[in-house]
């Protein structure tokens, strides 16, 4: 793991998620999820294979969302930190079903370009180390109190005025339960196109790697 210094916001740590289902075979949707470690900010995008013209483009569409600039990235297979999103933010929304259609493409994509980044970066606290301490031979960890990573970017001080004044904007104007709703449909509307492909009824369950001698899977949201 790289060793990253928390106190400067820019660095950024990269991952892909499958949504092959219960197979690799043949061509079908990954998430590339990027994480700000000094912040904890979130983005994804997903791209249809992994050609190295999709993901340089996956990347710059990424980077346009972002209003900090970019340090350094990594894109090691031993990222702790965005190894740790790779479930709660491209994994548990969708399911491990299997996406290789461009409708759930597009789909996934305005999921994450709109209502969950918004949701997940504006709303949902982060708890960040603050020190470890061995105490009676054991090892303890001290946590900070939890704050959104919108919070711990514009503690940081590091963004420039006018990206600080469109964040802050872009804060009063969202409605985290009315985020919630619109994650909720568009989920219930990636269902659907799964079942359509499938010609039957396809339950979920998020928490759960496919059996593929499973033919049904029980829905939890």
């Amino acid at each position: 793991m790289t060793d990253w210094d928390l106190r400067q916001v820019g660095f950024l740590e990269m991952d892909f998620v499958l949504h092959c289902g219960a197979s690799t075979d043949g061509e079908y949707a990954h998430s590339l999820s990027a994480l700000e470690i000094g912040s904890a900010w979130w983005e994804g995008e997903a791209v249809m294979g992994r050609a190295q013209s999709q993901i340089f483009e996956a990347v710059q569409q990424i980077r346009s969302r972002t209003l900090l600039s970019w340090r350094g990235i990594d894109s090691d297979n031993d990222n702790a930190y965005i190894e740790q999103k790779n479930f709660t933010h491209d994994r548990r929304p969708p399911g491990y079903l299997r996406y290789d259609t461009s409708a759930e493409l597009d789909l996934i994509n305005d999921l994450y370009r709109n209502e969950l980044r918004l949701y997940k970066n504006f709303f949902q606290p982060v708890m960040r180390l603050e020190r470890k301490e061995r105490v009676d031979g054991k090892l303890r960890r001290f946590y900070a109190k939890p704050k959104t990573p919108y919070q711990l970017l514009r503690e940081s001080k590091q963004l420039p005025p006018e990206a600080l004044k469109k964040l802050d904007d872009l804060y009063h104007s969202l409605n985290p339960a009315n985020l919630m709703r619109r994650i909720d449909q568009k989920l219930k509307k990636l269902y659907t196109l799964c079942e359509k492909k499938r010609k039957g009824p396809v339950q979920v369950n998020p928490y759960k790697k496919i059996d593929p001698s499973s033919v049904s899977f029980s829905v939890m949201q």
